[in-house]
């Protein structure tokens, strides 16, 4: 085939983008052009017309026509096959099908139609590779991003290993009554400063001069000179990928890692608002548990890893020196590991966090992790909440579509649950039954189904619906995304007590359980 154009054009035969492909001149494909709407016959179902020279195939888009121009020698098949690709295009970079959306996304669009067609030939490419090339993901814009951050590491290291050497010779000078001679050596100015058993360094000092993170602040290499902020960024993600990666496995693809859809936005809203109602006090404990769970459409657990994070915050100086009890009733076989700075064989013994030296304090207003955990097993108990979809052909060209939740782990109390199920392009659902609510994204080709909260009162639901057009895998993978007060390990802080004297201390405590990824596929 030999294709000379392709356009976006209204139904009244305004021209909005056009792209030809062979050597022309302007006047010839305004001609072309004009000439389509008067060709244009009404109450006529093909999709093409033709003159004496040339053949125009195109295919209605709401308001718009997508528009070929080929010869009248070209393969009609072929020409209707790159048609359906020009037409998937559009809305990929276009949220909407108008001529201002258009005309905005006007250079992506021409972009993309190059990838297609070269030199009047289509090109043998796919959605998942147009989008690719446009992207123009950079392999050496990584490494140098690699490089990069391991000489800022090393910068940094650097400087808090000559933080480290000017504290001990203030304190060797201070030591020997000579004070005077460290600030010959290049001090300014008499202080003080120690470093906790953290790491973090907190100085107090009498003079305006600046402090040792001022004077060590770590020296980039040129080498590793930032990239200006004006600069051309490589291998940024449109706002489109979501429809995207749901175009690209309604075309049958494997898609391996879909992006996270709306319902992971709004499980994000849900955490921060979680986040927002806890009241903190001078000594607050934060417990946060991360989920990552992959179950197969037929049953079986693919994966499952826990993953959580105990940190301390003393706003206080007066509490820096304290120690925290914890109660540790895990059956799961949960792998804890205390920071290195905290005694492990009191922990061990006696599940009390504290300092290997009591007599240094936490640090101050800093967000200390001192406990962390793992679980990963392929144990089917783990399971929290099961999610069973069940799509089955009608026999008429579609699928009926069963969902059922149902909590396995009912200790939990799971809020702003989402389920969110692809669906075939195009393609709306009829929805017979449903708990909860549900919303159907057109653009992203997606049912989300919404639970509120899903708890030993309401452990199980489900949700009845068909699609025309649509075979069993369409509808998979499914993504689910929640969060809970209540955590997965069975882990819980049960008093804080000060050092030199037991005596209690008034804390607040947060705990949550969120979802990193959570399908079925």
């Amino acid at each position: 085939m030999v294709l000379i154009a392709a356009a976006v054009c209204t139904k009244n035969g305004k021209v909005i983008i056009s792209r030809q492909f062979v050597e022309m001149t302007k006047a010839r494909i305004e001609g072309l052009l004009a000439a389509f709407p008067k060709l244009m016959t009404s109450g006529k179902q093909h999709t093409y017309v033709e003159t004496e020279s040339v053949r125009y195939v195109y295919q209605p888009m709401e308001k718009l026509y997508m528009l070929l121009i080929t010869t009248k020698a070209s393969n009609i098949l072929e020409d209707l096959e790159t048609l359906r690709l020009f037409s998937k295009v559009i809305p990929e970079y276009c949220h909407s099908l108008d001529e201002k959306e258009i005309l905005e996304n006007a250079f992506n669009l021409i972009f993309a139609f190059d990838e297609i067609v070269a030199l009047g030939y289509r090109e043998s490419v796919n959605l998942k590779q147009i989008k690719t090339f446009i992207e123009m993901d950079s392999h050496e814009e990584k490494v140098y991003q690699a490089v990069r951050q391991s000489q800022e590491r090393e910068a940094h290291q650097k400087m808090r290993e000559k933080a480290k050497e000017l504290q001990r010779q203030r304190l060797e000078a201070a030591k020997r009554g000579g004070s005077a001679g460290l600030m010959g050596r290049g001090g300014h100015g008499s202080g003080s400063s120690s470093m906790d058993a953290f790491g973090i360094n907190s100085s107090s000092s009498n003079s305006t001069a600046p402090s040792i993170e001022s004077e060590l602040k770590p020296s980039i290499p040129k080498a590793a000179k930032p990239v200006a902020r004006n600069a051309l960024k490589l291998g940024g993600k449109t706002k489109d990928v979501d429809s995207f990666v749901d175009q690209l496995k309604s075309e049958g693809e494997k898609i391996s890692n879909l992006a996270p859809g709306s319902g992971q936005n709004s499980a994000a809203v849900a955490k921060s608002k979680i986040a927002s109602e806890i009241h903190t006090d001078s000594v607050h404990l934060k417990m946060e548990d991360k989920l990552t769970v992959r179950l197969g459409r037929d049953g079986g657990l693919q994966q499952f890893e826990l993953s959580g994070l105990l940190t301390l915050r003393i706003s206080e100086e007066n509490f820096g020196r304290i120690k925290v009890h914890l109660n540790n009733n895990d059956t799961h076989g949960i792998q804890l590991q205390t920071h290195p700075n905290v005694d492990k064989e009191l922990f061990k013994t006696r599940s009390i966090i504290g300092l290997k030296n009591p007599a240094k304090p936490f640090p101050l207003n800093t967000d200390v992790g001192v406990l962390k955990w793992r679980f990963i097993t392929q144990d089917e108990a783990a399971i929290p909440l099961t999610i069973n979809c069940w799509p089955s052909e009608n026999g008429e060209g579609g699928c009926d579509v069963n969902i059922e939740y149902e909590l396995e782990a009912q200790h939990l109390e799971l809020q702003d649950v989402s389920i969110t199920i692809p669906l075939p392009m195009n393609v709306q659902p009829s929805v017979a039954e449903y708990d909860g609510t549900y919303n159907y994204d057109q653009r992203k080709h997606i049912l989300q189904w919404n639970i509120p909260i899903i708890d030993a009162n309401n452990k199980s639901g489900s949700m009845e619906f068909s699609c025309n057009s649509s075979i069993p895998g369409d509808f998979f993978p499914l993504q689910v995304y929640f969060v809970s007060k209540t955590p997965y390990a069975a882990l819980k802080a049960t008093d804080v007590l000060l050092v030199d004297d037991d005596s209690p201390v008034k804390y607040s405590s947060e705990t949550m359980l969120f979802v990193e990824k959570y399908e079925i596929v």
